[in-house]
């Protein structure tokens, strides 16, 4: 396979794979939840991450400081967290639409112009072609791989909805002697832990599930319901639960969660997650062919 022909393919796979994510991408189709992102005293809010005020929270954060002692929990799982939060949301949003509307053009440019040669018209042109495709090829690598760590970021650390992670069976706590232990604790106040992630939103646990529906009807599920909220700033929960707090019914073996869903929105939003991701790491690898065969054609354009 020649060089040019390669070089062509791999334009392609920039421009198909990028259109792809067109179709798909969380941000530009407009398939996030409304969440606000709120520190004391100040808040911003929408399901258009773009339009985030992130430079307000951090200037509340900068007065508040002034007057206030802040420990390290509150600073670590309330302020930063928030903070962070905002900017890499807002980031991953204008990276979407940059990327993917720049490997849209740099796709096409440099489909036509490996056509053109192909087909024997501007021969002459090659070098520059290379050149071209050099150029291109990195611009759209860098800007492709930096949308893949901000997505990636995004995706295992936060969530727009506030849903409890719970197993598949919609446990959160498995009982430990005359205590339970929590499975998602992390770290006293770090509260987050407990919640479902974007990349947790796939499993079926989260979505509609008949199997878990009709578990619910048992009363060693529905008469051991508990809030997970306890096991924020613990790993245990202290004393034994009783199906309906009745003893005579039994103890509780393992504590559930008890907002069932009955949706398939949290999978589509966790699918088109990680979709963008894994063809955005196929277009890092074909802008790396494109820069690659480019510059080899630049140094060779009559291997075409």
């Amino acid at each position: 396979m020649g060089k040019g022909l390669i070089f062509f393919c791999c334009a392609c796979c920039v421009l198909l794979l990028t259109f792809v994510n067109l179709c798909i991408g969380p941000m530009i189709n407009k398939k996030m939840g409304y969440k606000s992102i709120v520190v004391t005293g100040a808040s911003t809010s929408g399901n258009i991450w773009g339009t985030l005020n992130c430079a307000y929270l951090s200037d509340t954060y900068d007065e508040y400081k002034k007057d206030h002692t802040i420990d390290d929990k509150d600073k670590k799982y309330s302020w930063e967290f928030q903070i962070n939060e905002c900017k890499r949301k807002k980031a991953m949003h204008d990276m979407e639409y940059t990327s993917f509307i720049f490997d849209i053009v740099i796709g096409f440019v440099c489909c036509l112009l490996g056509l053109f040669h192909l087909f024997e018209i501007k021969k002459d042109f090659v070098a520059n072609t290379g050149l071209i495709g050099l150029g291109c090829g990195v611009v759209g690598f860098v800007l492709s791989f930096v949308y893949v760590i901000l997505n990636g970021i995004v995706y295992t650390n936060y969530y727009d909805e506030e849903i409890y992670k719970r197993d598949g069976d919609g446990a959160f706590a498995e009982l430990d002697g005359d205590k339970y232990k929590c499975f998602y604790f992390d770290k006293e106040g770090n509260s987050h832990a407990l919640l479902a992630k974007y990349s947790d939103l796939i499993k079926k646990q989260y979505n509609y599930d008949k199997d878990l529906i009709k578990s619910y009807e048992k009363d060693e599920v529905t008469g051991c319901e508990v809030t997970p909220s306890s096991c924020r700033d613990n790993e245990y929960i202290n004393g034994k639960r009783y199906i309906n707090g009745d003893p005579q019914k039994g103890e509780c073996k393992y504590l559930y969660v008890a907002d069932l869903q009955y949706q398939i929105t949290n999978k589509d939003k966790s699918d088109r997650f990680l979709t963008t991701l894994i063809l955005s790491l196929f277009v890092c690898l074909a802008n790396i062919g494109l820069a690659l065969f480019g510059f080899l054609l630049f140094r060779s354009p009559g291997d075409f």
